[in-house]
């Protein structure tokens, strides 16, 4: 959103650079979804099962004195112990102590008969520490063996992101390994699972050999696409089995706009008056024209409000649009009594308008409030992916699969409109047409697809 006219003049401040980030601290029911998770309460192995993955087993794990405890069973059975939720990009943090010679490690991405990798903790003559190994081994000559101390704790933090993977490794806050699978690997790699913790099996140990766990910890890091999504070779998404029962929901069916309203409309309109308000739907995508009656189109529903949602969005030269958030369409601006995050031609605006924009003006800006940390918009053409999250007062959106912010709206002073305490906390999500003609060679200003959301938990009288 641009509240001015294209080619107008209009001082907004302080320039075109993003601003940083505003950070705040998280309550405990916001950081199950924002934040450090912990995985494991100290007394019991709740959240954690021996199946659910391509290497389940009879290990013998137990809780003892506050700590995971790994060791082989009876006839030097091993196997893992896996979190019962799914983790698609994220971080992971515990303590490691191996009474060697043992051999464990930890998993990650780990779903029945498909594939995921582990960091290995072989702690035996031969082993190897942090290696990268699924199916087979990915890569040596990690840095672990020199970091990691034999007998004692240390705490090791792994990362998995992106697809093909990226798979990073820390051992008491020392890098020591930093892989990316190659792309084009014969063997599809999944991109969510569960994380694993492994008690090797079979090789016979001696008694007292064990591998301890504690301080067990994950956070999500934003993803753009998951094992709850299909992609076909024209790049639209569809929900798979694991996806429906997760709770994803398409919000558009990619064939019309059915469950979708003009801004202003009462009731459902024909295909006609939406291309006259300026919006179709066509092979597979909402377009937005240059011109049309409405300024936006939005859900039927109006009463979401705790979710993450998932879009792409396309953009021709000096395209301006944006998604409502939450908003009413009570004939006020949808912007400020919910909330829009900007979309922009980023790259042709400022010297088109010769104007200025203000950093919450830039792609990915929460309008009026806060501006992206990073610009990461693809080029005019491309396809680029919003995840968005609204988690009672907390809001979050990544881009490409790049965190921009993550912010607590009660410790924000807008800039312009009015303070997110005054603002719904309930209500539809929307796309803006507030594109012009102007130097345009195209009819559709913004176009946008695969579209989907995950509504979640209330959070409490603490989080509004």
């Amino acid at each position: 959103m641009l509240l001015h006219s294209l080619m107008a003049p209009l001082l907004l401040g302080a320039g075109s650079s993003a601003a940083a980030p505003v950070s705040t601290a998280l309550s405990p029911a916001q950081e199950a979804h924002f934040g450090w998770v912990n995985l494991f309460d100290g007394k019991t192995l709740n959240g954690w099962s021996e199946k659910g993955g391509p290497y389940d087993g009879d290990a013998d794990w137990t809780v003892e004195d506050g700590v995971i405890v790994g060791r082989e069973a009876e006839g030097a059975k091993g196997g893992l112990l896996y979190t019962d939720e799914l983790f698609g990009d994220f971080e992971f943090e515990c303590d490691v102590k191996v009474n060697a010679p043992f051999d464990s490690g930890i998993f990650v991405r780990m779903l029945p008969g498909l594939r995921g990798a582990q960091f290995t903790i072989d702690d035996r003559p031969g082993g190897e520490i942090f290696g990268i190994y699924s199916n087979g081994w990915l890569f040596h000559e990690s840095g672990g063996d020199a970091a990691w101390r034999s007998g004692e704790w240390c705490h090791t933090r792994v990362r998995c992101v992106g697809d093909p993977m990226r798979l990073t490794g820390w051992i008491d806050g020392k890098l020591v390994v930093d892989y990316s699978v190659p792309a084009g690997m014969d063997e599809k790699f999944t991109r969510e699972g569960r994380i694993g913790i492994q008690v090797h099996g079979g090789m016979n140990d001696p008694e007292d050999a064990a591998v301890r766990f504690k301080n067990l910890r994950a956070r999500r890091l934003p993803a753009a696409s998951s094992v709850f999504f299909e992609e076909s070779e024209n790049g639209l998404l569809s929900l798979t089995a694991v996806g429906e029962a997760n709770g994803w929901q398409p919000l558009f069916n990619g064939v019309n706009l059915d469950g979708w309203l003009p801004m202003g409309a009462t009731g459902p309109v024909s295909a006609e008056a939406f291309e006259a308000a300026g919006y179709r739907a066509k092979d597979g995508k909402i377009e937005a024209l240059l011109t049309g009656t409405a300024g936006a189109i939005r859900t039927q529903r109006t009463d979401f409000r705790n979710f993450t949602m998932r879009m792409d969005f396309q953009l021709t030269k000096l395209a301006n649009s944006g998604v409502f958030l939450r908003s009413v369409d009570d004939g006020t601006n949808a912007t400020y009594n919910g909330s829009e995050v900007q979309i922009l031609d980023d790259f042709n605006w400022e010297a088109a308008s010769n104007t200025k924009l203000a950093p919450y003006q830039f792609t990915g800006g929460l309008y009026g409030a806060v501006a992206p940390s990073k610009n990461v918009l693809r080029p005019i053409g491309e396809w680029n992916t919003y995840l968005i999250t609204c988690v009672g007062t907390r809001m979050n959106c990544a881009l490409n699969g790049t965190l921009l912010w993550d912010v607590d709206t009660v410790d924000l002073k807008p800039k312009s409109g009015p303070p997110f305490a005054e603002r719904a906390m309930a209500g539809f999500i929307g796309m803006q047409r507030h594109g012009t003609a102007a130097e345009s060679t195209s009819e559709v200003g913004a176009a946008f697809r695969n579209l989907f959301i995950r509504e979640l938990p209330d959070m409490g009288p603490s989080t509004r």
